[in-house]
């Protein structure tokens, strides 16, 4: 029901009203407590809020959930085009489903991946449009989860993670969903291992995009968490280092799910950044074929 909570904050003013309406003075204070306290969760994240002074590469990501590898390729190999993203993160990738976006044209744009595509739900990958190495993956976790290390252009480095956890839909998916949450990495996690990946380490031309090996790697996480702000394992992720790019933009309330169905759309898709990092622009697009829209972030690495 937290998920609900931007439904709940809109509809709050109600109770106020009727309350009014009856003479209840004690019942029209409280109505106006909890209408203040949803409004001051909710209404932050369609105003946005001060940035950090970052002056590093911008970096441009975009999530999408296929829906069992059902959500059209042309549209995602155009939405990559035309907003010259670097990382793809795909979630519910199928083998069919990749085959079908790399003879759309996906991996002349990103011509790096990380592929853990599966015959389920719980395939996902990361492209790139510049060289990658693939980690070890999150371990223990209900889906793929890949993880990869992407060399930019200058020498700054990234690490991005596709994530997918299951919904909590049940008793026993709720603990899973819980689970998983809790285990991704904190925005200043160490890597597998400790040390810098070796420029030779990469998959590609790397000696085109040499890597700085005293920089830090800054961490985002792109996917459908199946979560919202209102969620507490989502929120102690982001008190682990983590921004919302939608929720620093004002974009926070746009919905990534549930449109066009009975159910009140929910905004369960989110590219989370290290805090340090700057969001430029967030948009929101129909995804044909999938429940799911996607989300495209431009970042600035500070």
């Amino acid at each position: 029901m937290l998920a609900f909570t931007p439904y709940a904050a809109a509809a709050a003013p109600l109770p106020i009203v009727v309350a009014l309406l009856l003479r209840r003075r004690r019942a029209a204070v409280a109505a106006t407590a909890v209408a203040v306290a949803l409004a001051a969760a909710v209404l932050p994240r369609a105003v946005g809020g001060a940035q950090p002074s970052a002056r590093g590469p911008v970096v441009r990501v975009l999530t999408a959930n296929l829906l069992f590898g059902r959500a059209d390729p042309g549209r995602i190999v155009d939405l990559v085009r035309r907003n010259g993203t670097d990382v793809l993160s795909l979630q519910e990738l199928t083998p069919g489903a990749r085959d079908r976006l790399e003879r759309a044209g996906l991996t002349r744009l990103l011509p790096y991946k990380v592929d853990e595509a599966r015959v389920s739900a719980r395939g996902a990958a990361i492209y790139s449009r510049h060289p990658l190495l693939a980690l070890p993956p999150l371990e223990g976790m209900s889906t793929a989860m890949p993880e990869a290390e992407i060399a930019l252009p200058g020498g700054r480095r990234i690490v991005v993670t596709a994530v997918h956890p299951v919904p909590p839909l049940s008793s026993d998916w709720y603990r899973r969903w819980r689970h998983d949450l809790a285990e991704l990495p904190a925005a200043r996690a160490p890597l597998p291992g400790g040390d810098p990946a070796p420029t030779s380490s990469f998959h590609g031309p790397a000696a085109s995009h040499p890597v700085d090996e005293t920089s830090e790697p800054i961490r985002i996480l792109a996917g459908d968490f199946n979560a919202t702000l209102d969620h507490a394992g989502l929120r102690r992720l982001l008190g682990r280092g983590y921004a919302d790019a939608a929720d620093r933009t004002g974009a926070g309330l746009v919905p990534t799910w549930g449109l066009g169905s009975r159910r009140p759309p929910l905004t369960i898709d989110h590219v989370l950044v290290d805090e340090r990092c700057a969001v430029r622009e967030v948009a929101v697009y129909d995804l044909p074929g999938s429940d799911h829209r996607a989300v495209h972030a431009e970042i600035r690495l500070p």
